[in-house]
């Protein structure tokens, strides 16, 4: 069986992957997950045309940022938790389909027939379901529409991808919005289109990045509500392993790790965060657990050797879960929207079996010498300080800001942003987030007047704070962001990365230096558009940069 996806960096010779995914994914599962998209696809289009009559319903709108979430990169490898997510989706459809009936009755105008995704009906087994995602797929779009318009579909779909992540992390922690999911209704109703328009898929794409901006403020009024603003002074975090036994948490669900805190707490076992799970020890919430000692490892490309070293139990709360290694895959466990076929899937953070594996383990036999890194520099953190700020640029003596950040992965290249950061001169300040900044975030890179030269944003989730910040700096200066001494050299890996382009691109930020390559979704022409608008380019080498930079 073949297949093609092309919606991560890292996929096969910068093209697509056609035989199996570069993240592991197999043909059977891409089917599947192309088949759910097209699903949502249906669903929106009856939500869109009810909340255009003012009906929604919150399980439909639930409902679809899951689906979609469950499509990202890293996230559901499992065929049969897909299947079940499938027979939910026709659920859902039926229900959407009603609803917009009753819509239309209340406001006495006939019903739209509508075909295409919104006529979808399940297949009767697993197998079925396979041979009707292959009947929707990428390269069937490519085929009939071209390379710029069934493109610009793809990075409006992986917009919504990571947007939807986005909106449902926030949902958990209570933050909703309900013109968040009539936009997403609104582009998966004009995705299910069969003739859709360059520009208006390019406006879509923009608006998309737009509504993001509103689902990161929501995230960032859940976490800072549920678990407070990471502290003005900075938290030197434990990079080096305490004696005892031993949980690691890897994703960015911070509600999973409260409930795994409160359920560890007196157990005698150390919790320890893993790639986008660091930004926790910040909120002060979450940091009086005393038993939060520390982060383990680096980002999620590294976690085959990391997880197998760990003498613990693990826990993938969000995504970035690869094939696991025989050596621990009795010891690993996801929840939330993850699966891995053969891995134990908790519900109901119930984490008991993932407490209880972690005490047949051998845990840490000693403490290793202390190291720390520092982190909880988010946008109320930092303008907590920006009179020192302020007044550092005004005298030069930080003469630029680079913020350097995003999604790290395992293609070649990427020691183009270690190299980056560590020649960036010592009177320029240096913001990161995302689990880019492992490739350099254990470096001393010192201070300029008390203000250290690195700093810790948070998550990918956290280019809010970024953005805040940037715009509080261009209101202290009275200028447009663009005119800031800051430059913007992100990586990107997957569709969240791919939003939070969406969503600097709507605020107009130009010059945006991006790699280590290009979306494979995005056409010549289609770049020269992006060009031509913003400037975006791709990076080159970390001198040539700079210099550029600088000058």
């Amino acid at each position: 069986m073949d297949m093609f996806c092309f919606q991560c960096e890292q996929t096969a010779k910068g093209t697509g992957c056609t035989i199996q995914g570069v993240c592991g994914k197999s043909p059977e599962v891409a089917a599947l997950q192309d088949l759910l998209v097209y699903a949502s696809k249906g669903i929106g289009m009856y939500a869109h045309r009810s909340a255009e009559l003012g009906f929604r319903d919150g399980r439909i709108d639930l409902f679809v940022i899951e689906a979609l979430f469950s499509t990202v990169t890293n996230v559901n490898f499992s065929p049969e938790r897909l299947h079940t997510l499938l027979l939910r989706a026709a659920q859902v459809l039926d229900l959407a389909r009603a609803l917009y009936q009753s819509a239309c009755e209340k406001a006495g105008q006939p019903a739209e027939q509508l075909d295409g995704p919104a006529s979808w009906q399940p297949a009767d087994d697993l197998a079925g379901l396979v041979r009707q995602g292959r009947e929707v797929t990428i390269k069937n779009r490519l085929d009939l529409l071209g390379p710029d318009v069934a493109g610009l579909q793809e990075l409006l779909t992986y917009g919504l991808k990571g947007l939807s992540a986005y909106a449902d992390h926030a949902q958990i922690l209570g933050q909703e919005d309900p013109s968040v999911y009539a936009f997403v209704h609104e582009a998966l109703d004009y995705l299910g289109k069969p003739a859709p328009a360059l520009d208006e898929l390019v406006s879509l794409s923009l608006r998309c990045g737009q509504v993001n901006l509103t689902v990161m403020g929501l995230l960032d009024t859940a976490n800072t509500s549920a678990y407070g603003h990471p502290a003005p002074a900075p938290t030197a975090v434990r990079t080096t392993p305490v004696k005892g036994k031993a949980i690691l948490v890897s994703g960015h669900d911070l509600k999973d790790l409260q409930e795994l805190l409160q359920q560890t707490d007196g157990k005698g076992i150390n919790v320890y965060t893993h790639g986008e799970m660091l930004p926790a020890h910040g909120y002060p919430g979450l940091k009086k657990y005393k038993h939060l000692v520390g982060n383990y490892g680096g980002a999620w490309q590294d976690q085959r050797k990391e997880f197998a070293a760990f003498p613990g139990s693990i826990l993938m709360t969000t995504n970035c879960i690869q094939k696991p290694q025989d050596s621990y895959n009795a010891r690993i466990f996801t929840s939330g929207l993850v699966a891995w076929p053969g891995v134990t899937h908790i519900s109901d953070r119930d984490f008991s079996a993932l407490i209880q594996a972690a005490l047949d383990s051998d845990g840490f036999a000693e403490d290793s010498p202390a190291q720390t890194i520092t982190v909880g520099f988010g946008h109320n953190a930092v303008m907590s300080v920006a009179d020192k700020v302020i007044e550092a640029v005004k005298a030069g003596s930080i003469k630029h800001f680079f913020l350097i950040g995003g999604c790290d992965g395992a293609k070649s290249g990427r020691n183009y942003y270690t190299d980056l950061a560590q020649q960036v001169p010592d009177d320029c300040v240096i913001l990161t987030l995302a689990c880019g900044k492992y490739r350099f975030n254990k470096l001393d890179f010192g201070d300029i007047g008390g203000i250290p030269r690195l700093l810790d944003v948070g998550q990918c989730n956290d280019a809010f704070s970024a953005v805040q910040i940037a715009v509080a700096l261009a209101k202290a200066f009275d200028c447009g962001v663009n005119d800031l001494p800051l430059s913007m050299i992100l990586s990107w890996y997957e569709q969240k990365a791919v939003v939070i382009l969406l969503s600097l691109l709507h605020l107009g930020i130009k010059n945006i230096r991006l790699g280590p390559s290009l979306p494979a979704c995005v056409s010549p022409a289609v770049l020269g558009v992006l060009v031509e608008k913003f400037n975006i380019m791709p990076i080159s080498t970390p001198a040539e940069d700079i210099k550029a930079i600088l000058a």
